[in-house]
């Protein structure tokens, strides 16, 4: 297994080693999800992908309020995937303007985190 601890891209801004990510979007159907999740995965984008059972978002949209049931998809990834799983989204993503939301791993299991790695190189 990969060395989670290993340098896996770019320092960031602030000089610190890459590291790992979750990685959230919405989408209007289960198909859908489970067409971004497999995607994801088959790519190497993300290690692991989880469909939550429809959320309800409440959002402003072209000056209205607007109520919809989607599915959360949340993907675990390495840093240095990030830009490439984003672009996937972009790109196989029903909505004008998907929600891309990453967020920083700030610790984890070591050999959780060795899988991520492992997976997504």
């Amino acid at each position: 297994m990969a060395d989670p601890t290993a340098h896996n891209g770019p320092p960031d801004p602030t000089g610190r080693p890459a590291g790992f990510l979750t990685v959230m979007t919405t989408i209007d159907s289960e198909a859908g999800a489970r067409k971004l999740a497999r995607g994801a995965i088959e790519g190497r984008l993300a290690a692991c992908a989880q469909i939550s059972a429809p959320v309800t978002s409440v959002y402003r949209w072209d000056d209205a309020v607007e109520a919809s049931q989607e599915w959360q998809v949340l993907f675990k990834t390495a840093d240095a995937r990030y830009d490439a799983l984003e672009a996937y989204l972009l790109d196989a993503h029903d909505y004008d303007t998907p929600e891309i939301i990453a967020t920083p791993i700030t610790r984890g299991g070591a050999g959780y985190l060795s899988w991520v790695a492992e997976e997504t190189s």
